[in-house]
Order: C-alpha cells, then structure tokens, then sequence
C-alpha cells in the first residue's frame, strides 16, 4: 500500500457515524467534535466519558444498540471501531458498497483514510500519521509539535 495523502477537509456540519462506545471511538468523536462534526455513536455499551461528552455537547447523539446491516444512510464517513472483527468487516463491505469513506480501526488494510495524531494552537493545525504502522511514534511527534506550536503561536 501506498503513502496517504494528506488531505485537509472542512468537518463543519459533516455527518459522522462512529461503531463502538470505548477509548479509540472516544478519542476521535472529541476530535471530531473539535472541528465541527455532527456525530453519532452506535454500541451496545457506550464509555462514562462518551455519555457524559454527549451531555455537554449537542452534535453529539449516542445509540445504545448493535450495528444493523443496511443502516447506513446520508452520512458522509463511518469510523468502525467495535471490539468485534466480523462486525468491522461488515460495516467496512456495506460502506465499500455505498461508497462512503471508512476508517476501520483494527485493520489499516481497510482504511479509507487515516486518524492523524492532531496539533492545533489557534489558526494552525498539523495532522501526524505514520501510515498506519508506528502509533507511537507518530504520537510522540505530535507531541512535539504541540509544544513547537505553543512556544511559536
């Protein structure tokens, strides 16, 4: 597989629907939050910080049931990110066959696109992934760019 392109998009208003309640889904919907996106989480458990997230925050909406196959209407990404590998493989086949970019969480062979690690001080924002191989890393280096961006912004 080939290096991803970064590509910056305007999340304002998208519509976002994240399968699984637990950490991975709960760090990206906060990021996603952060940058405007209209978010609904689909599990049968949800985490204590996702709930209470969605108290403070409007475009946020949580589900508490299964993924049913065929359910996937007017949203403009899926991230799977359930604990279950056969339910991540039938999300990713159902947005393969509408067409919607998918992020599965467990599997970068099925990744639309990436979850960069994100750096954000006022008018400037850095995405940071090392294609899928090296989390580590690339939160390390993400890291460093927050504080480059606090001492230059």
């Amino acid at each position: 597989m080939g290096a991803y392109f970064p590509l910056f998009i305007n999340m304002e208003g998208k519509r976002v629907q994240v399968f699984g309640g637990g950490k991975i889904a709960a760090r990206r919907v906060l990021t996603l939050l952060e940058f405007g996106a209209r978010v609904k989480v689909t599990a049968p458990m949800i985490s204590k910080e996702l709930e209470k997230l969605a108290e403070q925050e409007n475009s946020l909406t949580l589900e508490y049931r299964r993924y049913q196959r065929g359910e996937l209407k007017e949203v403009d990404l899926v991230l799977a990110a359930t604990c279950e590998d056969k339910v991540n493989d039938m999300i990713f086949m159902e947005c393969r066959q509408k067409e919607i970019p998918v992020n599965v969480a467990s599997d970068q062979e099925k990744c639309d696109f990436y979850f960069p690690g994100v750096a954000k001080e006022g008018e400037i924002t850095v995405g940071v992934t090392a294609g899928g191989k090296n989390h580590k890393k690339a939160k390390k280096v993400t890291e460093r760019i927050r504080e480059l961006l606090k001492e230059i912004c």
